[in-house]
């Protein structure tokens, strides 16, 4: 049973910096392109970034480019999302996310090419 731990959400205000961290486990996440996606009230789930199996290929939504950096330790079966200079328009809930493929991203970050996701973290940034 493929299980997800995801911690690192919180409060902030517009400015400050975030860290995300997911634990995966029951998974071998060395064959899996990893994922972070979000959900905002009212709105519909929307990519954050991607990265696949190694790391050397990572996608980025526009909104998020420059400020957050997706990076993960296989061994640890770890994945983390860096959010600096977050914004109001960042709040939302984070879902850590698994492919059962290890370049799932090739051609972007999308929800349908991931099979697991985990409960989620909340974001929530003042303005």
């Amino acid at each position: 049973q493929v299980q997800f731990e995801e911690s690192g959400g919180g409060s902030v205000q517009a400015g400050g910096s975030l860290k995300l961290t997911c634990q995966v486990s029951g998974l071998n996440i060395d064959n899996s392109a990893m994922g972070w996606f979000r959900r905002a009230p009212g709105q519909e789930l929307e990519p954050v970034s991607c990265i696949n199996w190694s790391g050397r290929i990572t996608n980025y939504e526009d909104s998020v480019t420059g400020r957050f950096t997706s990076s993960r330790d296989n061994a640890k079966g770890t994945l983390w999302l860096q959010m600096n200079n977050l914004k109001p328009e960042d709040t939302a809930n984070y879902y850590c996310a698994a492919a059962l493929y290890p370049d799932a991203n090739l051609n972007g970050c999308k929800a349908l090419d991931f099979s697991y996701f985990g409960q989620g973290t909340q974001v929530t940034v003042s303005s």
